[in-house]
């Protein structure tokens, strides 16, 4: 951790004592003696704490404080004086201080209150993330091979400080795959900063990643930390990765090679230690030859790599997460109780779920609040395609067939394909699921084509 504290004394004695035990410590450490060139300093450069003399040659330093609060309010500011009194310490709280200590100081207490001060703002900076982005922390759900799998994985990557590339279609739940690789992870009680390079325009992302100085660009009226520097001690995700700037690539290639990162505008080197999860649904190996990603950023991340399963690909773990969903939905909600008919539930395993997870979470929102009975039925599913027709079942339009007998074999060969394809072309367990016996579902497959359908394949 490279904490920037700014410690601000007319008292060289003072200024070279404190930044000595400090650096000792760990921090970065900048002076003032004035409270004029403290302002500046902290226009130009916003220190995580300051160390704040109250009796200042030019300025009352609870009027720096005051200016403080207006320049940056989530700058942590600790009063310092040798002429303490209690009605001064009441005024420094009102105005905003963390605390106030009096001289001649205790190097053991500054430092602890440096170190508590720091953690405090952690916490508030996390709750500024939680506040903006609600998220429920839950954890994978599925109990498919391949979920089990996947989960085991995360188990093992999360342990080490490797850089980890998630792949996966959209909505399969590549960020949950990451907060659960940062919570399995040594940097667990840090922050875990997510950032969608998919959702910034190209002319913002620079300085949503590494932060902006003060005037850096047209309204820019105050210091900003970037998430590089915010996600300093914990974990960075950077979420669609593919579709960010080659500009940008370089740029984030660079903090990766070097751990450190100049602001915006800026030009002071900013040094953090982050461990990076990045994501993608696109072909990266594709985007390379295309000239869209470079190749050198790709082999810096693409250390673990981790696969999310598409919701077709793991079929049975459908009915656990749409039950999962339905009970969230209800209790978030204060909904009545509604529980999927086993038809429902046969319906939906058969969908393909070109949204994935995403999309399954969306419909069971839907019919929990728009069903009015208790039993969700396979009518109350209307899964909608792209072109806008329900995919629950087969569109069969009136003039297609000459008679009601072909229309009942179009039917009959749909839903069966339908149902074998769910469970892997196994022709026993399929016949179990449409209460049929085994030689009659094989004739049936047979007088409907199905049989030789499978063999073309």
């Amino acid at each position: 951790m490279h904490e920037h504290i700014l410690i601000v004394d007319d008292e060289k004695g003072i200024l070279d004592a404190l930044t000595g035990v400090l650096e000792d410590e760990g921090y970065a450490v900048s002076t003032a003696n004035t409270g004029s060139s403290a302002l500046k300093k902290i226009e130009n450069d916003a220190p995580s704490v300051v160390l704040l003399d109250i009796w200042l040659p030019d300025i009352d330093g609870l009027e720096v404080l005051k200016e403080i609060r207006n320049i940056q309010k989530d700058i942590v500011v600790i009063v310092m004086s040798g002429h303490g009194t209690i009605e001064t310490a009441v005024k420094a709280t009102k105005l905003g201080a963390y605390d106030y200590i009096e001289k001649p100081l205790s190097m053991e207490r500054v430092h602890l209150l440096v170190k508590h001060a720091t953690m405090q703002q952690h916490l508030e900076l996390e709750n500024v993330h939680l506040r903006r982005r609600y998220e429920r922390w839950e954890d994978i759900i599925g109990e498919s091979p391949s979920m089990s799998n996947l989960k085991e994985q995360i188990r093992i990557a999360g342990a080490s400080n490797s850089r980890i590339l998630i792949t996966g279609e959209n909505g399969t739940g590549k960020e949950l795959v990451a907060r659960s690789i940062h919570r399995s992870s040594q940097r667990a009680n840090r922050l875990f900063v997510a950032v969608n390079c998919a959702a910034i325009p190209d002319t913002l992302i620079e300085s949503e990643l590494f932060g902006h100085e003060k005037g850096a660009f047209t309204g820019a009226t105050s210091v900003q930390r970037g998430k590089f520097e915010i996600a300093d001690g914990g974990t960075l995700f950077l979420d669609e990765i593919g579709d960010m700037s080659l500009n940008t690539q370089a740029k984030v290639l660079r903090v990766l090679q070097e751990q450190e990162f100049q602001r915006v505008g800026g030009n002071r080197t900013i040094k953090v230690d982050v461990r990076l999860i990045t994501a993608t649904n696109k072909d990266l190996q594709s985007e390379i030859k295309k000239g869209a990603f470079r190749e050198d950023l790709f082999y810096r991340i693409n250390v673990i790599v981790l696969d999310v399963p598409a919701l077709r690909e793991r079929r049975e773990d459908i009915p656990l997460l749409a039950g999962h969903f339905l009970k969230e939905i209800i209790r978030e909600q204060g909904l009545r109780e509604r529980i999927l008919t086993d038809e429902a539930l046969k319906l939906l395993k058969g969908y393909d779920w070109p949204g994935n997870v995403r999309e399954l979470r969306n419909l069971m929102e839907r019919v929990a609040i728009m069903v009015q009975g208790e039993r969700i039925l396979p009518g109350d599913l209307a899964i909608i395609s792209k072109n806008g027709q329900e995919k629950g079942l087969p569109q069969l339009p009136g003039d297609r067939y000459g008679s009601l007998r072909d229309a009942r074999a179009d039917f009959e060969k749909y839903y069966i394909t339908e149902r074998l394809k769910e469970n892997n072309w196994n022709v026993t367990k399929t016949a179990d699921d449409l209460k049929i016996e085994r030689s009659n579902l094989h004739r049936k497959m047979k007088l409907l084509g199905i049989e030789e359908d499978i063999k073309s394949q």
